[in-house]
């Protein structure tokens, strides 16, 4: 269909017959401040969602911490039951403290719990692609995997999971999980600011796997840069726009998950997939990383 042309073709993860768009969504948003409660308008919400759907995504990435519980619930009373070929990615890893902190669960109970939270919450049998998430709020840090995702591996063996991802990972980690069971996508911190991944981004596209950027447009401060600023100005797009399209253009095995709450937001991200960067475009926006990391500035 004409709509899904515009979502920056399609890319399917190895081992599977899953074919994503590349441009997807993701649903962090849909909760209250710092990612906690139920939004202020749940009827936006599911809006945003549908319209996405209805727009071409077939990838939507999720977890049943964020809320927590609040966006799954969110998602299935939205969109199920769900239209065939929409891929729910979700993501273990850590659970909520009362006090809206971001607590590790990455033992082999927590990770069975998160699992049933999740199928509970979404409405299904199976989930698609689960994430392992280790590491810090942004950055990786090394040290073995084996423990969890061995246990996810089980629940994938049990038929409750179906496809395994890793995020927050170094390329050690990387190495460690494909020799424990078949890892078919890596979501981390890469964006045009902040490109410390930059290898590890060409090293999976030569394996043919996924790499997700969280975080594209910048995390909880959107990216600032006046370099971003004058592309976007000199080719009538936003700079969120040539931020998600610079993505898209960087390399074929990228898939972007923008999220918002916001049906404007949602269409303007959208729009970044219509958008192809000239040469002297990139050019400046490869220099932003670079910029910042001479002036000693924090990418994040």
């Amino acid at each position: 269909m004409e709509e899904h042309t515009r979502l920056g073709g399609t890319f399917t993860l190895p081992g599977t017959s899953i074919s994503l768009y590349r441009l997807g969504y993701g649903a962090m948003r849909l909760t209250g401040p710092e990612i906690w409660g139920p939004p202020r308008d749940v009827g936006a919400a599911i809006a945003v969602l549908r319209e996405a759907v209805a727009a071409g995504v077939n990838h939507i990435d999720t977890s049943d911490y964020y809320g927590p519980h609040v966006t799954n619930q969110i998602i299935k009373k939205a969109l199920h039951p769900y239209p065939t070929g929409l891929v729910i990615v979700t993501k273990l890893g850590a659970r909520r403290g009362e006090d809206k902190s971001w607590i590790p669960a990455l033992s082999r109970q927590g990770l069975i719990d998160g699992v049933h939270d999740n199928l509970r919450n979404l409405g299904l049998d199976a989930l698609d692609v689960v994430n392992l998430r280790v590491g810090g709020f942004a950055e990786p840090s090394e040290g073995s995997i084996e423990e969890p995702l061995t246990a996810l591996a089980e629940l994938k063996r049990q038929g409750l999971v179906r496809h395994i991802g890793l995020s927050n990972i170094t390329p050690r980690q990387f190495q460690e999980g494909q020799r424990i069971t078949e890892i078919v996508c890596v979501q981390n911190f890469y964006n045009v600011v902040h490109r410390s991944d930059d290898a590890f981004v060409d090293a999976l596209a030569k394996q043919g796997i996924a790499y997700v950027p969280f975080f594209p447009l910048g995390g909880f401060t959107p990216l600032q840069s006046s370099e971003l600023d004058r592309v976007a100005a000199s080719i009538k797009a936003t700079p969120m726009q040539v931020a998600l399209a610079w993505l898209l253009q960087r390399s074929p095995n990228i898939l972007t998950i923008p999220g918002t709450s916001s049906l404007n937001h949602l269409r303007e991200n959208l729009g970044a997939a219509a958008l192809e960067l000239p040469l002297d475009a990139i050019t400046t926006l490869n220099t932003i990383a670079r910029s910042a990391q001479a002036a000693g500035q924090s990418t994040h």
